[in-house]
């Protein structure tokens, strides 16, 4: 072929593809609707996991957009996206027009991909189906089950605790609390003794972390299997790690076939389910859930050990570490902790354990000021007409909620960087907009498991702030500096604070 008509082909081509990302580019102009000048040819993406984590890009795009209309524009790659700024607008997208807003958007590619087929990922039918099935395993009677299983895995954490904290009392908490919630999920969802706290370098530990830990080039992929759902599944690609799905579906087959086999009975998560995929019910309900399929079975209890275990380790990691620098309030929590345990006879009962208000203000605190789920995601399944408004979204436009960027709003939370429980007392609870605090979601799809989640959380601050006292050390990070290679919010460089016995 001549050379000319080669290079006269491929700057056509590039001229062609500019031409098309340009349009692509002004839709939102063409819309009337306020948005973030878009970087070619990643949008808002830039950077992305490399250099700067989700909350920070999603939090300025929210600060610039804010004011000027109930949403603002954006772009990830050339796909518009809609960043809601108005409070009453979420309210629409969460539950008054759920019915327009239901689903996440987020790949699923059940046939390469098994372990993608969760609760959290689902849409449609397929969703409503498998929440009516899990609503009941999450309910407070079976959080009583499982709080025993807990509070044995805090006893060792803090026995283990007392082993580091011997010396100059530095320790990187953020590993040591992960390694907590491992072996608290191992035992709830699997019925397994991992022995993190024992052992870091266990197998479960490290598939824990390799869930979470993405490069600049993984994270792009995340959000361009999100863009382009059907290119994705027509390529086979996996939005899990193979190494991480083959672990899960080996040690849940193991597991189940085990159980049925011997008979074996636990009160836990994976009994739940099991008796959902034999019968359809469970055990003392007549209920007729419908049964699930194994696939079904070991997506969820994925769900259940990803969504637990860091979610609740970073949530105490932030927790000691606005405590060690508030003195005052880390006093106040330890007496009410003391005080309770006193009432119920040194032991933590799960009646104990709800009495702890305070804590559970401090729990809201910091995920207020430290949402580790940073940004939520939903499509629109169909044109909306927003309210008040000309705008109409259009079907298939997908919708993210700065989470951060409205829990560190000043005119919502004055002193936005002050940690503060008291803003989570009942009264001024009320006073707050019913949409401005989202660290689990809302409407429908708000988190099943956060039962469960702001237990083990709880559970784990009391039992290490009953014991010790937290302190900052030269090693600690402040300011805080998030890992931009983290899906969730985590500190990088991990958590370095002092611990003291009291």
């Amino acid at each position: 072929m001549d050379l000319n008509l080669i290079l006269v082909t491929v700057v056509t081509l590039l001229v062609a593809g500019y031409l098309y990302v340009k349009k692509k580019f002004q839709y939102w102009e063409e819309k009337g609707v306020p948005y973030i000048k878009p970087a070619f040819p990643f949008g808002i993406l830039k950077g992305l996991g490399s250099t700067t984590h989700t909350s920070e890009v999603f939090t300025k795009a929210y600060n610039e957009l804010k004011g000027k209309d109930v949403f603002g524009g954006l772009y990830f790659f050339t796909k518009p996206v809609v960043l809601p700024t108005d409070l009453e607008l979420l309210k629409n997208i969460f539950v008054k027009d759920f019915q327009y807003f239901h689903d996440r958007g987020i790949y699923v590619n059940e046939k390469d991909d098994p372990l993608s087929g969760h609760l959290f990922a689902l849409s449609g039918q397929r969703w409503k189906s498998l929440r009516n099935k899990l609503s009941p395993t999450f309910t407070s009677g079976k959080m009583k089950m499982m709080h025993s299983t807990i509070i044995a895995v805090a006893k060792e954490f803090q026995n283990y605790l007392g082993t580091v904290a011997h010396k100059d009392g530095e320790v990187e908490i953020k590993d040591i609390l992960s390694r907590f919630t491992t072996d608290v999920i191992g035992n709830c969802a699997f019925g397994i003794e991992c022995n993190s706290l024992k052992d870091p370098n266990a197998e479960f530990r490290k598939i824990g972390k390799r869930v979470f830990e993405f490069s600049p080039i993984e994270f792009i992929r995340i959000f361009f299997l999100a863009m382009f759902q059907n290119v994705g599944r027509v390529l086979k690609m996996s939005v899990n790690k193979p190494e991480v799905s083959a672990f899960f579906l080996r040690l849940l087959k193991e597991t189940t076939e085990y159980r049925e086999k011997n008979n074996v009975k636990r009160n836990d998560f994976l009994d739940l389910l099991m008796q959902i995929m034999k019968t359809g019910k469970l055990e003392g309900d007549d209920t007729d859930l419908g049964k699930m399929t194994f696939e079904e079975l070991a997506a969820q209890t994925f769900l259940f050990f990803i969504a637990g275990f860091e979610t609740s380790s970073s949530t105490m990691t932030f927790a000691l570490y606005e405590l060690a620098q508030n003195q005052d309030i880390q006093d106040r929590a330890r007496d009410e902790v003391n005080r309770i345990l006193e009432k119920h006879n040194g032991e933590y009962t799960y009646d104990a354990c709800m009495e702890m208000k305070y804590i559970d203000q401090i729990i809201n605190e910091t995920l207020r000021k430290h949402p580790i789920v940073d940004n939520l995601l939903r499509t629109c399944g169909q044109d909306y007409q927003v309210p008040g408004t000309k705008h109409v979204i259009e079907k298939g436009t997908f919708v993210t909620i700065p989470v951060y960027g409205i829990h560190h709003d000043p005119d919502i939370y004055p002193d936005p960087e002050t940690f503060d429980p008291e803003r989570f007392t009942d009264e001024n609870i009320k006073a707050r907009h019913p949409y401005a605090w989202l660290p689990f979601g809302e409407g429908p799809r708000i988190c099943v498991g956060l039962r469960f989640g702001v237990m083990q959380t709880r559970v784990g601050l009391a039992h290490l702030l009953s014991k010790y006292r937290v302190k900052t050390c030269a090693k600690t990070p402040i300011p805080l500096v998030l890992d931009p290679a983290n899906t969730v919010m985590s500190p990088k460089g991990g958590m370095w604070l002092k611990l003291e016995k009291v």
